[in-house]
């Protein structure tokens, strides 16, 4: 099985290397540091599966399995992240993975949850499978209207986020500045924030991006 790893910390991408590389028949085909070099590699090379982590720069795991996923339907992803929220695990489950586990339990547990994942199954934490099959496993229409992020607009509120302007937007995803700046406009309109400082804070809350 030819396996992508892609998560942006040195050390923990050896380490999950290594792990993944100790069993029998799996190779690690590639390495990304980021969602974008994740999306081209596997776009490039196929692999079988995606170790993604979620907290990745210019563009993160959840955004970068959307595209992988839309590319490759027979690619599979498995995610990792250091965060547990309810709704993480639904975004995670719309994006198009099949696998979710915490950092802190990968060495206990990625095996397991690349093995199943690539015979056809799923692999959640206990708490993740709570999430998504609790009673309040689906988020209140009343509440989320009008807060559900696109894709696009995630992409967008990352590269905010991380500190970009207008222009670094508008290049890195091909578009003109005033359409990024229109976007961006939207975008803060459609949160009802008024500060790239409260844009940083509603990424960090809800894991577009890593505090």
């Amino acid at each position: 099985m030819r396996i992508l790893v892609a998560e942006d910390h040195d050390v923990a991408r050896v380490g999950l290397k290594q792990l993944l590389t100790s069993h029998p028949g799996w190779e690690v085909c590639a390495e990304a540091k980021n969602g974008h070099d994740a999306v081209r590699l596997a776009q490039e090379l196929e692999p079988d599966l995606v170790v993604m982590d979620v907290g990745m720069p210019e563009l993160n795991g959840l955004e970068a399995t959307r595209k992988i996923r839309k590319i490759l339907p027979r690619t599979q992803v498995v995610i990792l992240t250091m965060h547990f929220s309810d709704q993480l695990v639904r975004e995670i489950v719309e994006a198009g993975a099949r696998g979710y586990i915490i950092k802190s339990d990968a060495g206990r547990e990625l095996i397991a949850a690349v093995q199943t994942v690539a015979n056809g199954g799923s692999y959640f934490t206990s708490d993740a499978a709570n999430a998504l099959l609790g009673p309040h496993s689906m988020p209140d229409a009343r509440t989320a209207k009008g807060k559900m992020l696109t894709p696009r607009e995630r992409e967008i509120a990352q590269l905010l986020a991380e500190g970009k302007s207008s222009k670094e937007v508008a290049v890195a995803l091909q578009i003109s500045v005033k359409t990024a700046e229109t976007h961006r406009a939207n975008l803060m309109r459609k949160l009802e924030l008024h500060s790239v400082s409260e844009l940083v804070r509603y990424a960090i809350k809800n894991q577009i991006i890593e505090s």
